[in-house]
């Protein structure tokens, strides 16, 4: 009743069988269970017969993709989706109609008991309304026929278009009175700022904030602000020297590789550590600018004040283990 006008038939088992030597796989070598069992090599590819062409096209069907015998390719559509279309959706022609409706209904999200089926062919002809007890190779159905579903619930979240038109959606609205009234907002922010520097743009405030941001991205810890001074920290940076070992806030080791000026970060001086583990953020470069070297994400910048130099030997995370022996 399933057969299908489109498609051949299967070969017979016999056929089949007699063809499995030839496919099987070489596994000699790929230490696999019975992989090194003994046999000839072959010296190179033998082209296949006619009969294994045949059976191999048979197999892969025109696109190459497998596909049972009792299954079909169906597009689907949907009574409240005008712009959403589901695509070969395979279905075994042995499935009843109403569980089919429950497979679709993780696709469409109606329900199977307010959906209507209809079978069309591929230029949305109807060929049937299907029953929910038949199953759905009763209506002979075939790649590129379409399941059209009509949603029966008014109440529908789909209905009218409302998940595919947002113009539906209603937006909040609120009146110019009220949005004057409110302190937090971007208009009073534009003017505070233009009121303390008439040339202030969102583009450089936003430039500005994003130089800034990777600054304290990079050093976790120092305090923001801007600073106008070119000897900052000076002092700090002159009880450091190149070798030392340190300790960075927050607990990251390493070695001081580096004490001076970074024309490329904000003005004062910089102290460069090269971490004894991947915590930093560059490999001793900034932009392009090289002051020291190690290895990518084991370097970093950091302000004096966050570093404190002295005995800080390198973590060794087996030292428990040689406590307990």
């Amino acid at each position: 009743r399933f057969s299908r006008v489109s498609r051949q038939k299967r070969p017979k088992h016999s056929h089949c069988e007699s063809m499995a030597a030839t496919f099987a796989p070489n596994l000699s070598g790929c230490g696999l269970p019975g992989a090194g069992l003994p046999g000839p090599k072959p010296a190179g590819k033998k082209p296949l017969s006619q009969e294994q062409v045949a059976l191999r096209e048979w197999c892969l069907g025109e696109d190459g993709r497998a596909q049972a015998e009792s299954t079909v390719l169906l597009h689907v559509s949907h009574s409240n989706l005008k712009k959403t279309f589901f695509q070969e959706i395979r279905l075994d022609m042995h499935m009843k109609i109403e569980r089919v409706k429950h497979k679709l209904e993780f696709h469409t999200g109606t329900s199977a008991s307010s959906a209507q089926l209809y079978l069309l062919d591929e230029v949305g002809n109807a060929i049937a309304e299907c029953e929910d007890q038949k199953m759905l190779g009763f209506y002979s159905p075939y790649d590129g026929c379409r399941l059209h579903i009509v949603d029966l619930d008014p109440n529908s979240a789909s209905a009218g278009g409302w998940l595919e038109d947002v113009s539906l959606v209603k937006k909040y609205e609120i009146s110019e009175e009220a949005y004057n009234q409110r302190e937090n907002t971007y208009r009073n922010f534009k003017a505070k700022k233009l009121a303390e520097d008439p040339t202030w743009s969102l583009k450089a405030d936003m430039e500005s904030r994003a130089g800034k941001g990777a600054v304290q991205q990079a050093f976790p810890g120092h305090a923001a602000g801007k600073v106008d001074d070119e000897e900052h920290q000076g002092e700090k940076a002159a009880s450091i020297k190149v070798g030392d070992r340190c300790e960075v806030a927050g607990g990251r080791r390493g070695e001081v590789m580096f004490v001076g000026k970074v024309g490329e970060l904000p003005l004062g001086w910089w102290v460069g550590v090269k971490y004894d583990e991947p915590v930093g953020k560059n490999d001793g470069s900034v932009k392009g600018v090289r002051y020291f070297e190690s290895g990518e994400g084991y370097g970093g910048f950091v302000r004096p004040d966050l570093v404190e130099v002295g005995d800080f030997p390198e973590d060794d995370p087996f030292a428990d283990l040689a406590d307990e022996m």
